[in-house]
């Protein structure tokens, strides 16, 4: 016999089912309101025609306290329709951290051209506008070659509930920028974000620079050019010299000529790719059970199913004193029954366990 809260969720459950296929119908619905805007150059927001659909939509109601509920059902509904036809009239919205000219920004660039491309001041900021759905994706560093991994976005992927389903490769090259008129003889001081003043660490000894830290490359090279002293670069790419007004001084100042960044692109949902297709490469992030030689049991299970591991790295839990958890790549799509139970296997072993995401190797 089935307990109330069994029957609660199998209800539920097909409910669920027959609200996802009517979600679908009303986008269906708005693509058709948004072509109707754009040939009529109407606005996407319309005041009141929203507050005229909640007040019919109350009248089917008949419990006063869920019509107040569902009232902000309707309001959540019609915000979601109108980030959909906005991506439909103006592009996708790209999420990156900086400004115009950082590195996260030229990768956006290159996936995608015709987006618009809006700048946040940090890596979490960039993340939460894609999970509250004021932009469709981020692009945030993942991996540096020289550098290794930005803790700050493993971070975000264990706690976060966004998906990576691309991965690009992106060769980095710093360049010396200064104001015009400005003499290399002369730069006393460079500025720019930690990871590129240590890849640049060489050429910043060999030259006697002072240096001095900064958020972003890009956001670096913007303050040299409001600031313009002579005596002060910036090290950042040549694209933010051409959107600041800078000249480029010296160029390629890397330490190592194989300086490449691996950016991930962060959606609200995953790949439903099915295909067996070794060239694909899977995230997990997991934590192990308290018990002896539980992560060995675990990467051996990981080997059992044929899978190869590409990386595995830890990273220190920050609500729990001394405990760990671990970040790792595999090289195989897990959306195969193989992976799954591979996935169901694993879990056995942790306490936690998230696939973040299936990609194309670069």
């Amino acid at each position: 016999m089935k307990n109330l809260i069994s029957e609660a969720r199998e209800k539920i459950n097909a409910i669920d089912k027959e609200m996802a296929h009517l979600f679908e119908e009303r986008m269906k619905a708005a693509q058709m309101v948004a072509e109707y805007k754009k040939q009529h150059g109407l606005a996407i927001l319309d005041p009141e025609r929203e507050e005229a659909v909640i007040r019919r939509g109350t009248e089917f109601i008949s419990d006063d306290v869920y019509k107040e509920y569902y009232t902000n059902f309707q309001r959540s509904t019609m915000a979601i329709s109108r980030a959909y036809q906005a991506r439909l009239l103006e592009g996708m919205r790209i999420a990156y951290s900086g400004t115009e000219g950082a590195y996260a920004h030229i990768a956006a660039c290159k996936l995608f051209p015709t987006a618009q491309k809006i700048g946040y001041k940090s890596f979490e900021e960039s993340y939460n506008s894609v999970v509250s759905g004021e932009c469709d994706v981020a692009i945030l560093p993942m991996e540096n070659s020289y550098n290794g991994e930005v803790g700050q976005v493993t971070d975000l992927m264990f706690s976060g509930s966004l998906y990576v389903n691309t991965v690009t490769e992106l060769e980095i090259s710093h360049d010396l920028l200064a104001p015009k008129g400005a003499n290399a003889k002369d730069i006393k001081t460079v500025i720019s974000h930690p990871q590129a003043l240590a890849q640049c660490r060489e050429f910043i000894l060999a030259g006697g620079y002072e240096q001095i830290e900064h958020g972003n490359t890009a956001d670096a090279a913007k303050y040299v050019a409001e600031k313009n002293d002579l005596t002060i670069a910036a090290i950042a790419s040549a694209e933010a010299a051409d959107a600041y007004g800078l000249e480029v001084l010296d160029t390629n100042i890397t330490s190592s000529r194989s300086n490449t960044t691996r950016f991930a692109v962060f959606s609200r949902s995953a790949s439903s790719s099915n295909l067996k297709d070794m060239s694909l490469c899977s995230i997990l992030l997991f934590t192990v059970k308290h018990e002896a030689g539980a992560l060995a049991k675990a990467i051996n299970v990981i080997g059992k199913y044929g899978y190869n591991l590409g990386a595995l790295r830890s990273r220190p839990m920050k609500d729990l004193l001394w405990q760990y958890y671990f970040y790792l790549e595999v090289e195989g799509n897990l959306n195969t029954d193989s992976g799954r139970s591979m996935i169901g296997e694993l879990s056995e072993y942790c306490d936690k366990l998230k696939v973040v995401g299936t990609y194309k190797k670069s």
